[in-house]
């Protein structure tokens, strides 16, 4: 009887051990150097909200300069400290953006973070359900055009996908109000929440400002789903706009995907078209559009300021385009700082999962 001796392994060479050795700290030299990008991106974003606010004068000449004489004009000015130089002013404004300080607004007397606050979380509850309107609609649509390529499914799919993408969300907003709001009547026409639910909510002890954990909290069904039917047709307005991204995007990559070795490997074995769309081409296509996500979250708070207007919908880009018809250039320049901070984040944020998902990006 023999015994098979084991012989060892020679030790990996020397630039392939320091391969291996690092390959495990890819992920995290990557997380660091994109975290590190952030802040001369919002450097560069802060800084330019500040110098074209300014380009239009002070903001208390432009908000209040046919109310007020002359003499309380200057004081005014004088107070606030906008007859500084704009180098001075540039760096205080920068100091205080640091302490999350960003100035009291000029028309209602409030502190501006107090109104980011207020306000924000409406718009990213409404930009949650969009995301998630655009996920839902855009990514099945876009394997189902992929399927059935250049057929009538696949053209129509495009045409809606190009409809979704350059119709306005403002006009798509009221189409909506009219169809299921006027002539239907089986969605409400603006607003968060009726009256009854949003004074349930206000005496909530710990309200967060996101009605849909807030009526949850209530533990009353009628009033979550009051909140949930409020965010239908503001969600689909401004969610079908990146659905259209979506699904042209998903349609590409599957058929790109659907050319590669592995796939004809699985399709000479016998493996349905279905079945290689739906297992084999699905997962490879996702990455890029986990890619252009942060790239879209822009696009969604973009599209919010209208969305937000036609609907009542009472977040920071409704409360935007009130202070801009006040000319509150303060309230207004905090507002678009803290969504240049959010868009930033956000492009950090997916940066770092499409990371996870797919080595490649780290190199």
């Amino acid at each position: 009887m023999t015994t098979a001796v084991s012989t060892p392994r020679p030790p990996l060479a020397g630039s392939a051990a320091k391969k291996k050795r690092g390959s495990g700290g890819g992920l995290g030299r990557y997380i660091v150097v994109r975290f590190l990008l952030i802040i001369p991106t919002i450097f560069i974003l802060v800084s330019m909200v500040f110098w074209l606010m300014r380009t239009t004068g002070d903001p208390i000449t432009a908000a209040l300069g046919g109310r007020l004489t002359p003499d309380q004009l200057a004081e005014r000015i004088s107070a606030a400290g906008y007859d500084r130089p704009i180098l001075i002013q540039y760096a205080e404004y920068l100091g205080q953006i640091f302490t999350g300080n960003f100035g009291t607004t000029i028309s209602t007397n409030r502190p501006v973070s107090e109104v980011l606050v207020t306000y924000g979380a409406a718009t990213l509850e409404l930009a949650f359900y969009a995301l998630l309107v655009a996920f839902i609609v855009g990514i099945p649509l876009g394997m189902v055009a992929a399927y059935w390529r250049d057929k009538a499914p696949d053209a129509f799919l495009r045409i809606f996908a190009i409809l979704c993408y350059a119709t306005p969300v403002f006009f798509a907003g009221l189409l909506f109000k009219l169809v299921f709001a006027v002539w239907l009547k089986v969605l409400p026409v603006a607003g968060r929440a009726s009256t009854g639910a949003e004074l349930q909510m206000q005496l909530l002890p710990g309200k967060t400002g996101f009605y849909t954990i807030d009526a949850i909290q209530t533990g009353n069904p009628a009033v979550l789903q009051d909140v949930l039917s409020h965010v239908v047709l503001p969600a689909l307005a401004l969610g079908l706009l990146t659905a259209g991204v979506f699904l042209r995007l998903v349609r590409t990559n599957v058929i790109g995907t659907l050319g590669t070795d592995y796939v004809d490997a699985a399709r000479s074995r016998g493996v349905s078209e279905f079945r290689l769309v739906r297992k084999h081409a699905y997962r490879p296509a996702l990455i890029p559009i986990i890619t252009v996500i942060g790239l879209q979250i822009a696009l969604l708070l973009g599209g919010a300021v209208l969305t937000e207007t036609t609907f009542e919908w009472k977040g920071l880009g409704f409360m935007l385009s009130e202070f801009l018809q006040a000319r509150d250039f303060v309230a207004v320049q905090g507002i678009v700082a803290l969504l240049a901070v959010i868009v930033a984040l956000s492009n950090f944020i997916v940066d770092i999962v499409a990371a996870i998902i797919d080595p490649r990006v780290r190199y």
